[in-house]
């Protein structure tokens, strides 16, 4: 029973250090959003149906929700999220926006059905992660009627609820003036990237390629061999392979590997411990803006892109080997 006490009362204080944790990100995150007008989309829904948010502004307040399948609080709060659906009334819009990371909509559709959720449903392409700033799941963006952004956070609290009732008042602020989601470039297969600096967790700088040799860009999740070794056993194991034979293959001197880590769930400090704890010796860089996964539209870890001398788009994979650059593959087909 001791035992039993013992293991209940460590579970609780990491999940209530999960959670502080959550809700610290996602208000550092929401910092320079909060009292912003809202972005003006229109977005999808997973049944085909459209919504304009720029026109539900100044008629209806509106919460929208980040979340994955796989993220373990994410279904945790689902009965708020629902409950507050049910109850919202026509001064409300409540919309479910799947982060789309190591997603995909079939995952969606199952747990819709599973927990019959009744909210419309999002599968974003990374477009609205980044208008709304994404660092954790859940990550709770709270719209008020004048189109500003009122709040952001992590957990399904008194702050959240206070948060929602305020945001459905009728306000006398003039409405806020439409504001257009950053058009940012995206780089296929083909396409050559313009020259652009990688800073390292060393502080060291680094350019985007090498004019002397291809680069293999490893994007990553510093938490994905841990967290999802149980929801999602087949992309942790992914992740572990991809590590370890990029290891191995980064000492060779036909190309340059360089590791590309999420932001999302992911700090400086905690990616220098996955860092140590795995002796990885490429260099690895925090994208903790997710600017370099939506360049390269990166939804999915491991990914693998490689740029030629020139910052030419050569090849893309989630699979190590099939990725590498043709004089580095010979050379691993011969060992």
């Amino acid at each position: 029973m001791r035992y039993l006490f013992f293991l209940y009362l460590g579970l609780a204080c990491a999940l209530a250090h999960a959670s502080e944790s959550g809700q610290s990100r996602a208000e550092s995150a929401g910092r320079s959003l909060v009292g912003q007008p809202a972005p003006r989309m229109v977005v999808k829904t997973i049944d085909g149906e459209t919504i304009d948010l720029g026109a539900l502004y100044g008629k209806k307040a509106v919460y929208l929700k980040f979340w994955a399948t796989w993220c373990v609080p994410c279904r945790e709060q689902m009965p708020h999220f629902e409950r507050t659906y049910e109850q919202a009334g026509p001064d409300m819009a409540v919309i479910a926006i799947d982060v789309g990371f190591d997603d995909s909509v079939e995952d969606v559709r199952k747990l819709q059905k599973q927990l019959g959720l009744g909210m419309p449903i999002v599968f974003d392409d990374g477009t609205l992660d980044e208008a709304f700033h994404l660092r954790v799941t859940p990550q709770h963006v709270v719209i008020g009627r004048d189109g500003r952004i009122a709040y952001v956070g992590h957990m399904a609290d008194e702050k959240l609820d206070a948060a929602l009732a305020q945001a459905r008042r009728p306000s006398s602020a003039q409405l806020a003036p439409a504001v257009a989601p950053k058009d940012e470039p995206h780089y296929e297969v083909g396409d050559r990237v313009p020259a652009f600096d990688v800073h390292t967790l060393d502080g060291t700088s680094l350019p985007a390629f090498d004019a002397k040799r291809p680069t293999v860009l490893l994007f990553l999740s510093p938490w994905c061999e841990s967290y999802l070794a149980t929801s999602r056993p087949a992309i942790a194991q992914s992740c572990r392979s991809a590590r370890e034979r990029a290891e191995v293959l980064a000492r060779d001197t036909h190309a340059r590997w360089l590791g590309i880590a999420s932001g999302l769930w992911a700090s400086h400090d905690e990616l220098a411990d996955y860092q140590r704890e795995h002796h990885i010796a490429m260099p690895l860089a925090l994208d903790d803006s997710g600017a370099l996964f939506r360049r390269f539209r990166v939804m999915r870890v491991p990914t693998v892109i490689v740029l030629d001398t020139q910052g030419k788009v050569i090849r893309r994979s989630e699979e190590v080997e099939a990725a590498l650059p043709m004089q580095q593959a010979v050379t691993v087909t011969r060992r």
